[in-house]
């Protein structure tokens, strides 16, 4: 069980941050087909300095047994422990235009408490907007790009990214809940789904991390370079490439996921959204495939394959 504590703390040496900015939520952990959010936390943390605001309690949120934190051995002694860190912080873009960020690890216990926290810190920081993403696996080709589903209260969005409108149940994520109580509250609120190809869920997928900053780009505004994953993109889809021309049965799947993708966009009477979506599959196999995914995805959050899944 979690101990009792304080849920969070502000931080002493916190920049001010200044009313009406876009919030980004980028929680780790649960469906995070391709590692898309853990590797946007990582570019943001690397590449954009965030200036924590507000530090969350592990030991009140986090559950160190299921999802163990890494320490280095080093030859005869034990270093760098690396704590869990799920932080609110102020952030600036590639233009430099200044956003805030919750990232870090999703939470395992108090959700509600967590959520109502949140939602309390978006009110007194009078955030205009607020915009997450997640990644699930789906039977879609990699040689396409990636497409999205989008949920929240702002229908532009919704109606120029999001051709694909299911009706059905999917196990929660903190996320959800924080969109679903921001939406009460009648906040500009858009989640984004990101459909990663299901033979590449369980790898470290670059383009998985650009789709979810071109996501965030078109809910904010804000500008990031993406330079260095696109080059790692390139090298990986080289080596997915050479594995598929090596396997028949991958090759015919791949065409054949390839003919429902063009066959679905060619058949769609809606605009073309910037951030394509390929050919759908029902919620049956929405729910089928999630299912694999969770079932045999490794123990740690992080922990993925290289190759084909």
């Amino acid at each position: 069980m979690p101990l009792s504590g304080p849920l969070y703390e502000r931080v002493v040496s916190a920049p001010p941050v200044p009313a009406g900015l876009p919030l980004v939520v980028a929680l780790t952990g649960f469906t995070d087909a391709g590692s898309a959010v853990s590797r946007l936390v990582d570019h943001l943390r690397a590449e954009h300095d965030p200036a924590p605001v507000v530090s969350f309690n592990a030991d009140v949120l986090f559950d160190y047994r299921a999802r163990r934190p890494l320490i280095t051995f080093d030859g005869d002694r034990l270093v760098d422990f690396q704590p869990p860190r799920l932080e609110l912080s102020l952030v600036h873009d590639s233009l430099g235009q200044p956003f805030v960020l919750l990232s870090g690890y999703e939470p395992d216990f108090a959700w509600e408490a967590f959520v109502d926290t949140v939602v309390g810190l978006t009110e007194g920081l009078q955030v205009r907007s607020v915009t997450w993403v997640h990644a699930i696996p789906m039977p879609v080709p990699h040689t396409r790009p990636l497409g999205t589903t989008v949920s929240g209260t702002r229908e532009e969005l919704t109606e120029a990214h999001s051709i694909w409108k299911p009706h059905t149940q999917v196990p929660s994520t903190a996320g959800h809940l924080l969109e679903y109580r921001l939406t009460e509250t009648g906040a500009a609120v858009a989640g984004f789904v990101l459909l990663i190809p299901h033979y590449l869920a369980e790898t470290d997928f670059p383009a998985a991390a650009i789709a979810a900053l071109d996501s965030i780009s078109v809910a904010t505004g804000l500008v990031f370079d993406s330079d260095t994953l696109r080059e790692e993109n390139r090298e990986y889809l080289e080596k997915v490439d050479t594995q598929v021309e090596a396997s028949e049965e991958l090759t015919v799947m791949l065409h054949n996921l390839e003919n429902r993708y063009d066959a679905y966009m060619a058949g769609s009477t809606q605009a073309q959204p910037i951030i394509h979506t390929g050919d759908l599959p029902s919620a049956d196999e929405l729910a089928a495939e999630l299912e694999r995914f969770l079932a045999n995805r490794p123990t740690g959050d992080d922990d993925r394959r290289p190759g084909l899944g």
